[in-house]
């Protein structure tokens, strides 16, 4: 049986397994990678670089290429803004999601357990978990590794999806079934 995360996502739908992020490293090529996606993957729309004229002119242009294919597009923004704009859901660190959230998919953000544990107390839908690989993003930074990754997300009370420096190859070889990524997937 599949579950239903949120009241935006029709009841025959799962969580999605696969997770675009977007930003001005793949807006570029953004059309074509979200028509590669299967249908029903997700697309978390950040753009911050873009002026807020520019940025809501650009998610109707993502969420239009998103709905020809089933996808989700969640905005990391507000509660309030995501729905002013027609997104699924939010996506942001689990404080930042809590107030006024209700009827939106709601992912949050965590890197340490302390935020897992946050995610779990604002009942966020699930959590993505980064960065498990060294990325382009945050070049230097340490990472989880797969081993810490599982170890914390065992700890997790709902869905945990992989992030940082993620490929659908690197997915398959941590037997981890949901991941996101920017250049992974781009």
């Amino acid at each position: 049986m599949r579950l239903r995360y949120s009241e935006t996502m029709a009841t025959h739908q799962s969580l999605p397994n696969l997770w675009l992020l977007t930003d001005e490293r793949n807006d570029e090529g953004l059309a074509r990678s979200i028509a590669a996606l299967p249908a029903g993957s997700a697309i978390v729309f950040r753009h911050y670089h873009l002026s807020p004229a520019q940025r809501i002119a650009r998610f109707r242009a993502v969420r239009h290429l998103c709905r020809a294919k089933g996808h989700l597009i969640i905005l990391a923004d507000s509660a309030l803004t995501a729905r002013e704009w027609g997104a699924d859901g939010i996506y942001g660190t689990a404080r930042a999601l809590y107030p006024a959230r209700k009827g939106l998919l709601t992912i949050a953000t965590a890197h340490t357990l302390r935020e897992i544990g946050d995610a779990a107390r604002m009942r966020a839908d699930a959590v993505m978990l980064s960065p498990v690989f060294p990325t382009r993003s945050h070049p230097g930074e340490p990472v989880l590794g797969p081993l810490r990754f599982r170890g914390l997300a065992l700890h997790a009370k709902m869905p945990v999806i992989t992030l940082g420096g993620m490929t659908i190859q690197r997915a398959r070889a941590m037997e981890w079934p949901r991941l996101a990524a920017i250049d992974g997937l781009s």
